[in-house]
């Protein structure tokens, strides 16, 4: 119906979204073609036929690019020809402000190409690592109680990970997945999406936000000596924590006043949780 297409990535996608109109509004191919009825098309379609993505070979059907297009006028040469010159360097510049880290060629590449997807990947992969060395199955659906897998880091670095069990849902929606990583054992809490949080999950403090104070490990909130509206100098004693029989004094880094107070005395709390905010 398209004409003589290459159907591979980017042009799959399109006859995917076309497909899928199809199907989900009960067109056939005559209701397609027919000039007078009227058909919401995908922009990805609409993208190909104006060309955006090059030439179909021996051209588009002539009348279903006209009602496609409606009487807009195609590419007239190959979609590389309009694009905008580009300042590699300043663009690397750039993007290395956003990464925070050296930029390689197809870093580079990538991100002009497909700047927001690119960016969100890199968001991905700086949360989660590269999950890429995950075995296929396990990235897809997990592992199951004393399953045990090897994941090579780098070459000379494997890690061997053993699930040992997960605890039930706390009143937070989370749970606490048990496992061993190469003999040792380690937990760590994760949010369970299937239930419904009894209470607010916690605030996690901004790394980047001098005026977030977190909790520096998990432990047990023993005192809090400030109140909202206080004003602190640099130095002073906020709150001490407890954790395995040892107490931990947090103090303020810069002068300022207690906006917004979240510890209380005898409160669990996990590393990186918001425990106070100053104005």
């Amino acid at each position: 119906m398209f004409g003589d297409i290459i159907k591979v990535t980017p042009t799959s996608k399109v006859v995917g979204d076309m497909a899928l109109l199809m199907v989900t509004s009960g067109l056939t191919r005559a209701q397609v073609e027919a000039p007078d009825t009227q058909v919401a098309f995908p922009d990805s379609v609409t993208q190909l036929f104006r060309g955006d993505l090059g030439r179909a070979y021996g051209g588009f059907p002539a009348a279903l690019q006209r009602k496609i297009l409606k009487g807009a006028a195609p590419l007239a040469d190959r979609p590389g020809a309009f694009l905008p010159e580009v300042d590699l360097r300043a663009e690397r510049d750039r993007l290395k402000k956003k990464l925070d880290r050296p930029v390689g060629e197809r870093d580079l590449a990538s991100y002009l190409m497909y700047p927001r997807v690119w960016l969100d990947y890199q968001s991905d992969r700086a949360q989660y690592g590269d999950v890429s060395i995950l075995p296929t199955g396990v990235f897809f659906y997990g592992m199951q109680p004393g399953e045990e897998i090897s994941i090579d880091l780098e070459r000379g670095k494997t890690l061997i990970v053993r699930y040992v069990a997960t605890s039930a849902t706390h009143e937070d929606g989370t749970r606490t997945v048990f496992f061993e990583l190469n003999g040792q054992p380690r937990s760590v809490r994760v949010r369970d999406r299937s239930q419904v949080a009894t209470r607010p999950p916690p605030r996690v403090a901004e790394p980047d936000n001098p005026r977030h104070i977190g909790a520096p490990m998990p432990g047990t909130v023993a005192t809090v000596a400030v109140a909202v509206g206080q004003r602190i100098a640099r130095g002073d004693a906020l709150l001490t924590l407890e954790a395995m029989k040892m107490e931990t004094t947090l103090r303020a880094e810069s002068d300022g006043e207690v906006a917004e107070l979240l510890a209380r005395p005898g409160a669990q709390v996990d590393a990186k949780e918001l425990l106070l905010i100053l104005a």
